[in-house]
């Protein structure tokens, strides 16, 4: 059986806007760890962590990556 809130909290979310890549890096941020450390764990460079952030925070309209964290926490896509 399926709530039926949770059915209408993802039809009004919908799918996230994020690729899986921008979803791992913003759930690492999520975890209070640094850019450096989350290129280490991901393998990523430095750059590349800063560009997968950014894209995340421009897709959800966030205003910076704990805001990006908290909209894409409250829509179930990390």
């Amino acid at each position: 059986m399926i709530d039926p809130e949770l059915i209408a909290v993802a039809l009004e979310t919908g799918s996230s806007p994020l690729t899986p890549r921008e979803t791992d890096v913003l759930r690492a941020a999520g975890l209070g760890i640094s850019t450096d450390e989350i290129a280490a764990v991901l393998s990523l460079s430095r750059a590349t962590v800063r560009n997968y952030l950014s894209n995340a925070i421009t897709k959800v309209n966030a205003r910076n990556r704990i805001d990006a964290i908290r909209i894409c926490r409250d829509a179930g896509w990390l």
